[in-house]
């Protein structure tokens, strides 16, 4: 049974997944259905979490969207999700990064990683 179910998780995954990690700031382009339009949406904020595994990887991205903070969570492999373009890599010591949340202004920033 779990043979079957690992071949249609496998045929669901995207060939070419970007790599980002937790903290990094990314560009998530969205397609956006409105009627019968499509067009793209670019989402962009920090990464504050990446979890599951296979096909059902999700990963959550946070950004401050007129003063109130905004968090979207999207399936890694899902089609709605065109592609995940890095901006600047993140300098962060933990996995999930939840006390982002209660922060405010500069102490919401996380440190770019220098290469």
């Amino acid at each position: 049974m779990n043979d079957i179910i690992r071949e249609i998780e496998a045929a669901q995954m995207k060939e070419e997944v970007s790599d980002f990690k937790v903290g990094d700031t990314v560009k998530v382009y969205a397609k956006v259905k409105e009627g019968n339009r499509e067009r793209t949406q670019v989402f962009e904020g920090t990464v504050l979490k990446r979890q599951g595994g296979s096909s059902r990887e999700t990963f959550t991205v946070r950004k401050l969207s007129n003063g109130v903070g905004v968090e979207k969570t999207w399936p890694l492999h899902s089609p709605i999700v065109e592609k995940v373009e890095v901006v600047r890599r993140g300098k962060v010591r933990r996995a999930k990064l939840y006390y982002l949340r209660a922060r405010i202004g500069k102490a919401a920033k996380v440190k770019e990683k220098v290469q």
